[in-house]
């Protein structure tokens, strides 16, 4: 029974410190794994971090990429529109000889006993006049009113017959006209000096 004891002390020797041992030993497994977990932690977090750098790259991208998709399509409408105004624009523009030779016959018949004749040009001389309205057409009225170099283009200065008239127009030569508040053709007049 003493031997029991004696080797039942000895095994319990012998085992602390295999114990103190295996304890060590599993602290250090710890702190080694520890370590390892950390390091795998901050190798996420900069894959994370690089994933986010990327995605907020690719949002940035593509916000500029729709604002310039934008950019283009508004530029592509008004493109269109001022190509589809010039041609309208170059289209009345051609009409207006047609406009001045009807009105010149309108002065013309004014003086003559032909009442079909002057009914006549006077209807097709206001529908013309009416359908170019409704595009944007409008007569510059000149006479009598103030020389404005933005509306109207001196042919010539005679002496004003009044104080009054001085610097207004006296006569117009050829008419002028806006298209859509632009002006389409100067109104060509005398003015008085």
């Amino acid at each position: 029974m003493a031997d029991t004891k004696k080797i039942q002390k000895e095994e319990e020797v012998n085992e602390a410190p295999k114990a103190e041992e295996s304890k060590k030993k599993c602290k250090k497994e710890q702190s080694s794994c520890k370590e390892e977990l950390k390091k795998q932690e901050e190798e996420f977090k900069k894959k994370i971090e690089a994933v986010e750098g990327a995605l907020a790259k690719e949002k940035d991208d593509y916000i500029r990429l729709m604002a310039e998709f934008e950019t283009f399509r508004r530029r592509s409408s008004e493109d269109r529109l001022s190509l589809i105004s010039s041609a309208a624009a170059d289209t009345i523009k051609g009409l207006l000889p047609v406009l001045d030779d009807c009105e010149r016959a309108l002065e013309i018949l004014e003086k003559s006993s032909d009442e079909a004749a002057k009914e006549g040009t006077s209807l097709i001389y206001t529908k013309l006049m009416d359908y170019l309205k409704t595009k944007g057409l409008t007569r510059i009225e000149a006479k009598g009113e103030d020389f404005n170099t933005d509306f109207h283009e001196a042919v010539t200065q005679f002496p004003a017959p009044s104080e009054e008239l001085k610097g207004k127009v006296i006569d117009v030569v050829q008419t002028g006209y806006l298209l859509n508040g632009k002006v389409l053709r100067y109104a060509k007049v005398v003015v008085g000096a």
